[in-house]
């Protein structure tokens, strides 16, 4: 995720891991770099592009290789970069966009630290903000479900498709297929029928 403050109330109980986004880390300086030229914002979005060198290459293996990767490849780039961020603060304007960055990157980091230890986690939120931006963008279109019910009825309609997404399953044949079956499906074997299970 991102540093939206309101998220903390859900990492609080402990329940919930935070892993942050290199994602927004590396916008902030990409976006000081095209606008200023900055050589300090343009060493930090290269020295984050060999972070997702790292992860191109560790990218579809299994977890526990992934991990290899990272702690190998990874680590020690994370951990150069945390250090050159913090000594090329001290050197910058503290009101700047660019000390702005430094510090954000900085708050983030720690919480991004997690995957590098754990080959389930991505580097970034890039594939959810992807699957939202389908919403996002038909937000704009309607702008109102109707109803409470119909907004409920929607969130499910759009878990249902991403789910079948997410497990590489056409939502509409998918959905064609289930809707068709179950009413004459038995309820001790609906598992058959969800997404990651399903046989057309």
């Amino acid at each position: 995720a991102d540093g939206y403050a309101g998220f903390e109330e859900l990492y609080r109980s402990g329940r919930i891991t935070e892993v942050a986004c290199l994602a927004h880390i590396r916008r902030k300086f990409f976006d000081i770099a095209k606008a200023t030229g900055s050589a300090v914002a343009t060493e930090a979005v290269a020295r984050i592009a060999a972070l997702y060198a790292v992860e191109a290459e560790a990218r579809g293996q299994p977890p526990d290789t992934r991990v290899e990767i990272r702690q190998a490849k990874a680590r020690p780039v994370f951990d150069d970069l945390i250090s050159w961020l913090q000594s090329e603060l001290p050197k910058i304007s503290g009101k700047s966009d660019l000390a702005k960055a430094i510090r954000y990157a900085l708050t983030r980091m720690p919480r991004l630290e997690v995957y590098l230890s754990n080959g389930h986690l991505e580097i970034d939120n890039n594939a959810a903000e992807r699957g939202m931006r389908g919403l996002a963008i038909g937000r704009k279109n309607w702008l109102f479900a109707g109803s409470e019910g119909g907004g409920h009825a929607a969130a499910i309609a759009y878990t249902l498709i991403e789910t079948a997404r997410l497990n590489d399953v056409d939502p509409q044949a998918w959905l064609c297929d289930v809707l068709s079956r179950i009413a004459d499906h038995k309820i001790t074997q609906i598992h058959e029928l969800l997404p990651w299970n399903w046989k057309a």
